[in-house]
């Protein structure tokens, strides 16, 4: 079982730049490949991101560049940096937890989700 806690969100101007946190409890952090979504408002969960147990990257092609996620393993924590923020990337950001297999962008493939931190952009 894994828990996991978002935090970091918040109002922040276009063009600026917010650090998202998600704390995971447990002894087998480093196992898992954690990801994270969005909900823009009315709209459906989506991928953004997600870091392999092993440590690799994949990101949604339309964020590539702006995003970037890390994970401290000694810490139990995954990291979502953003950059260049835009009014279209207001929305719940939700951290997800798999254990490690092959790349996924399914909201289906992970097993494990916080309860998510608001984002919003001011134009």
């Amino acid at each position: 079982q894994v828990q996991l806690v978002e935090s970091g969100g918040g109002l922040v101007q276009a063009g600026g730049s917010l650090m998202l946190s998600c704390a995971a409890s447990g002894r087998t952090f480093s196992s898992y490949d954690m990801g994270w979504f969005r909900q823009p408002p009315g709209k459906e969960r989506e991928f953004v991101a997600v870091i392999r147990s092993s440590g690799g990257a994949y990101y949604a092609d339309s964020l590539q560049g702006r995003f970037t996620i890390s994970r401290d393993n000694a810490k139990n924590t995954v990291y979502l940096q953003m950059n260049s923020l835009k009014p279209e990337d207001t929305g719940v950001y939700y951290c997800a937890a798999r254990a490690a297999g092959d790349i996924s962008e399914r909201t289906t493939a992970y097993a494990y989700w916080g309860q998510g931190t608001q984002v919003t952009v001011s134009s």
